[in-house]
């Protein structure tokens, strides 16, 4: 039983080191944002220098509202089925960026675009 616990813990430990690790690698460098709507760049932002404001984004009819305050950026409201993209909150590191794939919406860190090999439509 000594044993588990002993595992357990190491395991616990041993992902924290690498979690925080992976967080310092992965987080966003800049301040700069890239919306992109069906695989175009709309709008690049500078969340630091940006006012706090709302902006629509639109695809085929159906639309993600994007706030944008307090130096962050979010989905706060959209017209896909399953509101996974509202769910995903605050963008904060580039390794997760916020996705919309039925109405074909990526808002992702500056940084993390230029690593992109190729957009699939």
């Amino acid at each position: 039983m000594k044993y588990k616990i002993l595992i357990m813990i190491g395991v616990v430990i041993f992902l924290l080191g690498v979690g925080g690790s992976l967080f310092v690698l992965f987080s966003g460098s800049t301040n700069t944002v890239n919306i992109f709507s069906d695989g175009e760049l709309i709008e690049s932002v500078d969340l630091k220098a940006s006012p706090d404001r709302e902006m629509i984004v639109e695809y085929e009819g159906r639309t993600n509202t994007v706030e944008i305050k307090d130096g962050k950026i979010r989905v706060i409201d959209a017209d896909c089925p399953d509101h996974t993209c509202i769910r995903m909150g605050y963008l904060e590191n580039a390794a997760m960026p916020i996705v919309c794939l039925p109405n074909r919406l990526v808002i992702t860190f500056a940084d993390d675009a230029s690593g992109v090999d190729a957009v699939t439509r």
